[in-house]
């Protein structure tokens, strides 16, 4: 077979006997790699790529058939140019180098198509993820598996970028060379390059470590400097912050192992929130928690569990009314909240606008033999509370 592929090959060659050998032997060479590359193309968008069938193995050979078309079919043609360059009259002076960029093309062809694998079965992973049915951001373990995907498919990427590399520049003979002596000096060379790229280094053990312990995941809703803020994306070196007014904040990993920070999705997406009304005296605290109770029961946004009113505190002027409510996610927490609180103030304003907050001031001499005794005060106090006070 190989000497029938070479013949076929001095045949094609001698129609272009008109040309100089080598150029014409340079055009049937990557005449060949542009037809080897069509054939694998062919074969896989027009074979793989419709297999029939919507469940998993019909769907995965699809996936992969379009996703590593361009890596196979750059493969195909450096692997075919390699096999034809025997057969050919080309200088001795472009064979080398010409083969050994071939080669280089090959190697990150692999490459290629190892990190498009690596995202390939991440993305399955996560699409059964999505397909459980939670919302996600209740599910927590979802949530969990997500931030793990992502990171390990961030990491294997720059894992096999390096090896793609290393792989290439070992095929440069001088490289090989000089590896002696890099691992001669390699106590020298690991501490300078470990004083270089501390940063990075820190912030890719870092990830590692967030892919483990899971102090935040994917979606987490977390307090960062006053504001609440979501975790939209986990990189190998940095998070993405979504705030709620959609700024992005991009937070280095190392951040979030060596600073206190507040997760509020850690174990479970439901919050207790709190609603403070500052009330007159005169404000009848039972008649307003029954109308809060009513008003909580009426909110869809409420979990059906937590659910309190307290007077909290008391100053020279008013009274504090602290009432908590759970909702299933923080975004609904805050929703509820803010129904609470609009719908208790109409009622207050429109049943008993007593009840808020007012000023009371007394007009009285302030001379000593004017002033009543303290028996005389607590006499006429129940006989006229407010003939001391008046608005």
């Amino acid at each position: 077979m190989k000497q029938t592929f070479f013949s076929t090959l001095l045949d094609i060659q001698g129609w272009f006997d008109w040309l100089p050998p080598t150029i014409a032997s340079l055009f049937i060479l990557f005449a060949l790699g542009a037809a080897a590359a069509w054939v694998a193309g062919f074969i896989l968008k027009r074979g793989f790529a419709r297999v029939p069938g919507k469940k998993r193995p019909g769907s995965f050979i699809r996936t992969s058939a379009t996703i590593l078309r361009h890596p196979v079919q750059l493969a195909a043609a450096s692997v075919t140019m390699i096999l034809a360059i025997p057969a050919l009259e080309i200088s001795t002076r472009i064979v080398g180098p010409l083969a050994h960029l071939l080669a280089v093309l090959i190697v990150f062809a692999v490459g290629l198509s190892l990190i498009r694998s690596a995202r390939l079965a991440c993305s399955l992973y996560i699409e059964q993820l999505d397909a459980s049915g939670e919302e996600h951001e209740e599910d927590i373990l979802g949530r969990k598996h997500l931030t793990q995907v992502r990171l390990l498919q961030r990491i294997a990427e720059i894992l096999i970028g390096l090896l793609t590399v290393g792989a290439a520049l070992m095929t440069f003979e001088p490289v090989r060379q000089y590896g002696l002596s890099l691992l001669a000096s390699a106590g020298a060379a690991s501490i300078i390059v470990g004083l270089a790229a501390r940063s990075v280094l820190t912030n890719l053990i870092a990830g590692a470590q967030i892919a483990v312990t899971q102090p935040i995941r994917m979606g987490d809703m977390i307090s960062f400097e006053g504001d609440w803020t979501w975790v939209e994306e986990i990189n190998a070196t940095f998070v993405v912050l979504r705030a709620w007014d959609k700024r992005r904040r991009i937070v280095p990993l190392s951040y979030f192992l060596d600073n206190p920070f507040e997760n509020w999705t850690y174990n479970s997406a439901e919050l207790t929130g709190a609603v403070y009304l500052y009330l007159d005296f005169l404000a009848p605290v039972d008649i307003i928690r029954t109308r809060l109770a009513e008003i909580v029961e009426g909110c869809r946004e409420w979990n059906g569990k937590d659910f309190s009113v307290q007077v909290a505190d008391s100053t020279d002027r008013v009274i504090m009314l602290r009432i908590t409510a759970g909702a299933r996610t923080a975004v609904r927490s805050w929703d509820l909240r803010c129904a609470i609180r609009e719908q208790i103030i109409v009622w207050i304003r429109e049943n008993c606008p007593e009840a808020f907050p007012q000023t009371r001031f007394s007009a009285h001499d302030s001379s000593p033999e004017n002033q009543p005794s303290p028996y005389r005060m607590q006499a006429r106090l129940p006989d006229n509370p407010g003939g001391m006070f008046s608005l």
